[in-house]
């Protein structure tokens, strides 16, 4: 294949374009934020990113590289086909449910990152201990995309994947470093535009090539391979509602999420802002899917692309650019390589400003340096944005399996920060030690359920379990939702359990070493009260209370204050509060 001058060059501006952006977002962040709120501008904005922009970056961090060419890979795979395409309704209903349940308690309470609740209720280190799971989502998932984005450019204008990879990580990494939450928003309002309008100026000439029939036929015939609708064999059911749940209920607990939800005006902002991200992410998977069901309505033997076809290859996770290398005219697939470009970096910078923000804030701030200058905290960020994008580039370009990694820390976020988001918002009375029992009871099922993709065979094999032509044991049994649901009702009755211990006195005050009980409100809770600005903390949850012994069964395990707060500024809330 040629070298594409016209491709490269077109890249090259598409770049400078984003990065310009993104210098120019930075230059507006250093002139509105005051030096003192320096650090708070570049995790949440400023908390002032409004309904356009915030929508727009919402949606952008979804619909990213993964999400693009994992919906068009999995219309065009024969043995899954639409019905397997759950990535679009998965992360649209995760969306709605973030906004109906999570993003104003959240938003309201004037946290900084997804990790702040955890450490005010459970403490310094389980905030570490849930740290790890949430990095290890936001850099294999960077990684991911990076290697992914490497291996679309070769495919259409041939140059090096490494060179790509690089240079892509670059200059995501620098807008980030510049600029923050700013530049990150402000560049994923031109990505999104990039990636709607090259891939739907792609969509007709592709369908228009005389080697395409018609995908209405192949959409329920078989022409050249299976129907690309799909089907979800019976057997498979319990797989497919597994998958589906962790997209809908482990799209929630990341960082990259939170982020855009504390960065917004006000509690409803956020809201809408979740509900504008949902429709998006539900408009951005057209142009994929008929992307996928014209690579299954294509004899593949009548292009230049030849024989066998992508899925004999094994190619098929590479569909989309190969449609739009062999299908479209050479100008017309680089707009579409721009479409795959901005969709990669849209995600990955989001990633990667996500990890560098939890670990400043809530490793760094609030495990060891609660008294640093706001002026430390924004250098922190800005080394570990360079770290990160180095270490995310780095494992795109050695790692075998990087797909494998984050799938793997992708279940992580759903089986273990998802029940402990719930517990800490809605359940009261959980406490550290079931916070602890939780996560260790989630990692221990989860591991020792296997991850074909990593070559790690299982130590539990729940029914339906078989061995595929390769010698790996695919687990039928949702596994991961029974991990999840584990963890969950371990957190709560490990809690309570130990609530009960201590305060009837069969265990004494001395051995609560965790200061979660009896000795909740101790030197290490205090610290906690730094979590939150001082314009923005509940009183009624610092203040010592004693322990009610009394208690109806509701009030006992709901915490009705994630229910009944008012949208109102902190002024208000503190007034009510008092």
């Amino acid at each position: 294949m040629a070298f594409h001058v016209e491709g490269l060059v077109a890249i090259v501006v598409f770049y400078l374009a984003i990065l310009a952006v993104g210098i120019w977002a930075a230059w507006k962040t250093k002139n509105t934020s005051s030096e003192g709120d320096r650090s708070e501008a570049i995790i949440v904005g400023g908390r002032d990113i409004g309904l356009l922009v915030g929508g727009f970056t919402m949606t952008a961090t979804w619909v990213g590289g993964g999400y693009i060419n994992g919906t068009a890979e999995a219309v065009y795979v024969p043995d899954y086909g639409l019905a397997w395409a759950q990535a679009p309704i998965g992360y649209a209903l995760s969306l709605v449910l973030g906004g109906l349940f999570f993003a104003k308690p959240m938003r309201s309470k004037g946290y900084v990152t997804m990790l702040d609740p955890f450490q005010q209720l459970y403490g310094k280190r389980m905030g570490g201990l849930l740290f790890i799971p949430a990095l290890m989502g936001e850099m294999f998932w960077a990684a991911a995309i990076f290697s992914a984005l490497g291996a679309t450019i070769s495919v259409i204008i041939d140059i090096n994947v490494n060179i790509s990879v690089i240079i892509s990580a670059l200059i995501a990494t620098m807008y980030t470093l510049v600029g923050g939450l700013y530049s990150v928003a402000y560049t994923d309002v031109v990505q999104l535009f990039c990636i709607f309008l090259g891939l739907w100026i792609s969509v007709p000439f592709a369908m228009s090539h005389p080697a395409v029939t018609d995908i209405g036929i192949t959409a329920v015939h078989h022409v050249y391979q299976a129907p690309w609708l799909g089907s979800i064999n019976s057997l498979d059911i319990y797989t497919w509602l597994d998958n589906f749940f962790l997209l809908t209920l482990g799209g929630i607990p990341w960082q990259a999420y939170f982020q855009r939800v504390l960065s917004s005006s006000s509690a409803t902002y956020a809201q809408v802002l979740s509900f504008l991200a949902a429709f998006g992410c539900l408009v951005m998977a057209i142009p994929a899917v008929m992307i996928g069901a014209i690579g299954a309505s294509t004899a593949w033997n009548q292009t230049e692309y030849g024989v066998p076809d992508p899925k004999s290859k094994k190619e098929a996770d590479m569909i989309l650019p190969i449609v739009l290398q062999y299908l479209c005219p050479v100008y017309i697939s680089f707009f579409g390589l721009g479409a795959v470009s901005a969709a990669v970096m849209s995600s990955a910078d989001s990633s990667i400003l996500s990890a560098s923000s939890m670990f400043a804030r809530n490793i760094y701030q609030l495990s060891f340096r609660q008294n640093a200058s706001d002026r430390e905290i924004v250098w922190v960020i800005r080394i570990t944005v360079l770290l990160f994008g180095a270490s995310a580039t780095a494992m795109a370009l050695l790692a075998s399996s990087v797909y494998g990694l984050w799938y793997l820390s992708s279940d992580l976020v759903y089986i273990i920060i998802f029940p402990q988001l719930l517990c800490v918002l809605f359940i009261k009375g959980t406490n550290t030690y079931g916070a602890i029992a939780g996560y260790l009871f989630g990692l221990v099922l989860r591991i020792t359920g296997g991850e074909p993709y990593l070559y790690l065979q299982p130590l539990i094999f729940y029914p339906g379990w078989y061995q595929d032509d390769n010698n790996l044991y695919i687990q039928r049994f949702p596994f991961k939702t029974l991990a999840m649901l584990t963890s969950f009702f371990t957190n709560v009755i490990v809690s309570y359990l130990a609530k009960y211990l201590f305060e009837s006195g069969t265990l004494p005050p001395k051995l609560d070493f965790l200061d979660a009980v009896v000795a909740r409100y101790s030197r290490e809770h205090m610290d906690k009260a730094t979590l939150v600005k001082s314009d923005n903390i509940v009183l009624n949850e610092l203040a010592p209370v004693n322990p009610r012994h009394s208690l109806s069964l509701s009030s006992t395990f709901t915490n009705k204050e994630a229910f009944n707060y008012v949208d109102s500024s902190p002024e208000l809330s503190n007034t009510e509060d008092n």
